[in-house]
């Protein structure tokens, strides 16, 4: 699926829940969106928790944000980081905000930022916690799902996850012609608009591919080449 085009993003990398060394798929991922012009990092940065980080920043023009753990229990990174952004959305001339974080405390300031008419990507790894997961208006794991080398299983937990059918389901009632069919690319816009949805984090490049994968629709081309999808029970 195309991706939403914008001119500003701020990267924000909350540095203590992050793994370093996906910071090129992020990279790659943000330049399909547009210019990352804002890059900061977040963390207490005396820490060798973050040597990760500390070797790879300066490659990738990241500025690190120095927070002490002034209180045991207590991360001052995470208010840093909302504040900053907070800062950013009102003084900066930014289109949308890259959140890096597998911590759903970030949730409400998502909401803010969405309020105000802006893009949130998220980025974390698959413990995230689904409160974050789905204010972001997209979002992509980070690390590798687990077996997703056995195709069988994955198909397996595609055909038993009843929240991605419903979701399926839903835009096709809403897109399909009157012989129940409905365009592939208008499916995963209207699905894309309701939740924070991409095909890779369920183990597949394409949507196509996932929706061929869950065995619940039939997937074939149109006269001029372009997927369309309907249910295999209509």
């Amino acid at each position: 699926m195309p991706h939403e085009k914008v001119t500003n993003i701020a990267l924000l990398i909350d540095a203590d829940n992050s793994p370093s060394k996906f910071i090129q798929n992020i990279l790659t991922e943000l330049a399909s969106y547009g210019k990352v012009n804002i890059r900061r990092a977040y963390g207490n940065w005396t820490s060798t928790n973050l040597n990760g980080w500390q070797s790879i920043i300066h490659d990738h023009a990241i500025q690190p944000i120095q927070q002490y753990d002034l209180t045991k229990g207590k991360n001052a990174t995470d208010i840093a980081l909302t504040i900053d952004a907070m800062d950013i959305l009102y003084t900066k001339n930014t289109d949308a905000f890259c959140i890096v974080t597998s911590d759903c405390d970030f949730t409400p300031l998502v909401t803010r930022i969405l309020s105000d008419g802006k893009m949130v990507i998220g980025f974390g790894q698959r413990k995230t916690p689904s409160a974050f997961v789905n204010a972001c208006s997209t979002f992509l794991y980070l690390d590798e799902e687990v077996d997703t080398k056995e195709e069988e299983k994955k198909k397996n937990e595609l055909r038993s996850n009843v929240q991605l059918l419903k979701l399926l389901r839903n835009a096709l009632a809403t897109t399909r012609d009157d012989n129940g069919w409905s365009k592939l690319s208008r499916v995963g816009t209207l699905i894309s608009n309701h939740a924070s949805f991409d095909s890779r984090n369920y183990g597949y490049s394409r949507l196509s591919d996932l929706v061929a994968a869950m065995g619940s629709f039939e997937l074939k081309r149109d006269g001029n080449g372009h997927y369309v999808v309907k249910r295999k029970d209509i």
